[in-house]
């Protein structure tokens, strides 16, 4: 770690995340492209006077800062907003939009999904990218990886969720640059023929031929579906069951290629070259090989981000087994990461990529620690504890940004490692021959029903894991703030089990105090807290009070059957950290500090004596005389939530802006939250 602190590309890869950061999150570079250029060449010039010794403090602080700047201008430069030639600029109503497809995603009940890059509006060139939503058809011919298509869409801003602490899948496509979406049908899109060169369009064709062979295999519709996330890269096809058992089992990360996939594969690698070394330059040779084995394996897996950076890594540490120096893996991670961040600057934001980079730091610091506490004498007894320590590392080191982002812990995550992980190799080597055996036509049906009953083995294996719901905790709220200071509690407790020294016990002390005082502060928050929403349910009328530390959950139990797991009040539940109470009713009314709500539901009854610039709240389509009721209370606010038929929704608009009486609906506007 002290080495580490002390290695320059470590702190221009600081400057660059934080350069990363301030962009994307406060916009701050807003300049013209020649400005950008002016400033760049000014930097470089300063960075030349300042090079000399006794300006060694300047050129240090420049070099710093012109890495800040590369983050901010890496940032600015791929977001295709800031160009004057960005689609959205060039669109009107009766434009015909020429659309590249670049990535199929999961489909769900209606629409099958793609991302799209826009190559023409009408005929001029521009940039910039789409969410493509096709209604789902069964005689429609689903899209391929770069086909072209033409339509005259209605471009549409992505929305936020419509309750508080929802995943908001907004925030998650604009960190990829896509801003916009289309809904389309079969009858409004006709495919055209793209002839420009593209190696993603090769990669998935050559995907596509080993997936046709894959099917005519023995393989069950499950383990076609595993077999296609762990040696192709693609997830589409895995049932939600099998991915909730992975996940509560504590195993998803083996669902998708990622690190662990390509660093084992780096590992058998290692070991069939080994005989290259008795050669001359046969460890270049075997370098070589490597690096071109994992992209190719990057390319059958169709070059997504997770791949490509994950084949990135171990391709920076490939080279750097040649060089046979200390610290090289940590200076491998670095120089990658650096690398990606200035390609991709977004990657930082992907939490594919933070669980990666921390869960390698993890096992390279902490593993060797663990395993000085044991040395077994038996071979298979140290190969098993050094895959347990190997574990622990790397669930230690992704713990708290882990429960940041999905606020669980699957206890028995060793388990689950410790029996597949093993045979993991095992997997991932024979499912290649299988792959190539089965394109070229040539694999035995007793090889394939082998394979086909070790994946099915390891589906049973983790869905009886996931079911030992006990041992699996969840709703453990953690804020960023939080996570931030159990990293620096990790850290500081590294070092000192490093070399006890007084200053460190004084950090370590310090950082629990922090840490403790985080939680001090949040728990007094949420007792002192006082919120009313009007949560957003289709059919469905669901109101949350939080008062005194407790949070009451009012709802029309004949509709809502399971309430406790009703994503958007457990979303809430979790970030508040609060205990719920739960109450089958909904009350005529409510008071809090400042107003006054009143319910009106479907009965259409409520009494307005003395009750006047009240909020009122519709649900249940209620038939009622709103022009009248708006007479006689003159209400601050009238809302209608997701229990009203938008029909009945939209005449309650109508009739608001006639009265000129502010209107909230739900359907338009989300949750309404009352502090």
């Amino acid at each position: 770690m002290k080495k580490l602190l002390g290695y320059p590309p470590f702190h221009y890869l600081l400057c660059l995340i934080f350069g990363i950061t301030l962009q994307f999150h406060f916009k701050i570079w807003s300049y013209s492209f020649f400005k950008l250029f002016l400033t760049s060449i000014l930097l470089s010039l300063i960075l030349l006077i300042f090079k000399k010794n006794k300006y060694a403090v300047g050129f240090k602080f420049i070099s710093l800062f012109t890495f800040l700047f590369l983050g901010i201008t890496s940032v600015y430069i791929q977001n295709p907003k800031n160009y004057s030639n960005y689609f959205i600029k060039h669109v009107n109503n009766n434009s015909y939009t020429t659309i590249t497809v670049t990535k199929k995603l999961k489909s769900n009940t209606y629409f099958d999904k793609y991302i799209g890059s826009i190559n023409y509006v009408d005929k001029k060139e521009v940039k910039g990218n789409v969410l493509i939503n096709i209604k789902k058809d069964s005689s429609l011919q689903l899209l391929k990886i770069n086909d072209q298509i033409v339509i005259k869409p209605i471009f549409k801003e992505l929305s936020s969720p419509l309750n508080p602490y929802q995943f908001n899948y907004k925030d998650y496509l604009s960190k990829q640059y896509i801003y916009h979406q289309i809904s389309i049908s079969k009858k409004h899109y006709k495919i055209t023929t793209n002839k420009k060169f593209s190696i993603v369009r090769y990669s998935n064709s050559f995907r596509e031929k080993i997936q046709t062979s894959l099917k005519k295999q023995v393989f069950s519709k499950d383990v076609y579906a595993i077999i296609n996330a762990l040696l192709l890269g693609q997830r589409q096809d895995i049932s939600k069951k099998i991915i909730a058992n992975y996940t509560n089992a504590g195993a998803i990360h083996l669902l998708a290629i990622s690190g662990l996939h390509i660093g084992i594969i780096l590992l058998i690698l290692l070991n069939i070259l080994k005989p290259l070394h008795y050669f001359k330059h046969g460890t270049r040779l075997k370098t070589l090989s490597i690096i071109l084995v994992l992209w190719w394996f990057a390319f059958i897996a169709g070059l997504s981000a997770s791949v490509v950076r994950a084949v990135t890594m171990f391709t920076f540490i490939a080279i750097a087994e040649l060089f046979k120096k200390k610290s090289i893996i940590e200076h491998s991670l670095i120089s990658s990461m650096f690398l990606l961040l200035l390609i991709k600057p977004l990657f930082l934001f992907d939490i594919g990529f933070q669980l990666s980079y921390i869960a390698v730091f993890g096992i390279v610091w902490i593993q060797p620690l663990l395993y000085k506490i044991w040395h077994p004498k038996f071979s298979l007894l140290n190969k098993i504890w050094k895959l347990f320590t190997v574990s622990i590392a790397a669930q230690l080191a992704i713990l708290p940004i882990s429960l940041y982002y999905f606020h669980q812990f699957p206890s028995l995550f060793i388990l689950s490692n410790l029996i597949i992980i093993p045979f993991l190799g095992s997997i991932l080597f024979f499912g290649i021959i299988i792959m190539l055996l089965s394109t070229l036509d040539l694999l035995p049906t007793f090889l394939a029903k082998i394979y086909n009953y070790s994946i099915q083995y390891m589906n049973n294996f983790m869905e009886w894991i996931a079911n030992q719901e006990d041992f699996l905790l969840t709703e453990i709220p953690m804020s960023l703030l939080q996570a931030f200071l159990w990293y620096t509690f990790i850290i500081f407790s590294f070092q000192l089990f490093l070399k006890p020294t007084t200053r460190k016990i004084i950090y370590t002390l310090l950082s629990i105090s922090l840490l403790q005082s985080t939680y001090l502060v949040e728990k007094h928050k949420s007792e002192s807290r006082n919120e009313f929403v009007i949560f957003h349910k289709n059919q469905h009328s669901i109101i949350g009070e939080q008062k005194k530390g407790k949070l009451l959950i009012y709802h029309d139990s004949l509709k809502v059957l399971n309430i406790t797991n009703e994503k958007l009040v457990k979303a809430y539940r979790i970030e508040k950290n609060i205990n719920t109470i739960y109450k089958n009713t909904i009350p005529s009314m409510f008071l809090t500090k400042k107003d006054t709500i009143m319910i009106i539901d479907k009965l259409g009854i409520y009494n307005v004596k003395n009750l006047k610039n009240c909020i009122v709240l519709l649900i249940d389509n209620p038939k009622i005389n709103l022009s009248r009721l708006i007479k006689q209370v003159k209400p601050k606010l009238i809302i209608a939530d997701g229990s009203n038929y938008k029909s009945y929704t939209n005449q309650y608009r109508l009739t608001c802006k006639k009265q000129k009486t502010p209107f909230w609906s739900t359907y338009q506007k989300g949750a309404y939250i009352l502090n």
